[in-house]
């Protein structure tokens, strides 16, 4: 089995390749089997997104802070961790944005699909689903639309709900909603498209945030699953994906 390490830029991330490298041996990524990933999740998100397209799945090991998408770091016993390992495979998101200067831009989200007020005055936006209007007008910082695998993340912290993997879902919530005041968001089969307009965009400006893709200035934004690109990573049988997921739900 032909191992590729990449590592944060931390030194704990850096010191663990060049260990794990003397250990197992170096491959380039393109002709590996397994894509090691070293660090955190931050790290993980950028190692899934340098490497789409490639056959090769990933495979984490934490030497960053929270860790939720890698497993627990250990040098001795990683050929047969991985060969044990549980694969689970990711659809990303797909965002097409249309700015006020009539400019479209995509990019893939692996977590989530945000739009952001930029300016001091709250953002309106209208949502469609599907070509049907759900919500004619939202009022308040923003809105987003979530994988299963980035529910724990931003979602979780705008009190999205967490998702379990292969639900099929995607999480729709709401930023500090200022109107409709009591609305929760909304769970949305993953097939839907989904349509955001901004309301009086040049003097309410919002920004729309695809992981690392920011477009500023947009009008319009589609957000819907790419089924034709998919992401492969592995997780040790005892501290899977799924587990954590339903760990949090329950996390106190």
């Amino acid at each position: 089995m032909k191992f590729a390490f990449v590592a944060a830029k931390t030194p704990e991330a850096r010191t663990a390749r060049v260990g794990l490298a003397k250990r197992y041996g170096h491959t380039a990524p393109h002709k590996a089997d397994v894509i090691i990933a070293l660090g955190g999740d931050g790290f993980m998100l950028e190692t899934l997104h340098r490497y789409i397209g490639e056959e090769a799945p990933i495979y984490g090991l934490n030497r960053g802070t929270v860790g939720f998408l890698m497993n627990e770091y250990h040098i001795p016993g990683l050929p047969e961790r991985i060969a044990r390992a549980d694969r689970v495979t990711l659809h990303p998101l797909r965002m097409l944005a249309e700015t006020v200067k009539g400019k479209s831009v995509e990019a893939l989200a692996i977590n989530e699909v945000s739009m952001l007020r930029e300016s001091r005055q709250a953002c309106k936006i209208s949502i469609s689903i599907d070509g049907r209007a759900r919500m004619k007008e939202m009022t308040g910082d923003g809105v987003m639309v979530c994988t299963s695998a980035g529910s724990t993340a931003y979602n979780l912290s705008a009190h999205g709900p967490i998702i379990p993997l292969g639900s099929n879902l995607l999480g729709l919530t709401p930023i500090n909603a200022f109107r409709p005041r009591h609305w929760r968001g909304a769970l949305l089969p993953s097939k839907c498209e989904v349509t955001f307009e901004v309301l009086d965009a040049v003097k309410r400006p919002v920004s729309a945030v695809a992981d690392f893709t920011e477009v500023r200035d947009v009008k319009r934004v589609y957000v819907a699953e790419e089924r034709g690109v998919s992401l492969h990573l592995l997780f040790d049988p005892e501290h899977n994906l799924e587990e954590r997921i339903l760990n949090e739900q329950f996390w106190s």
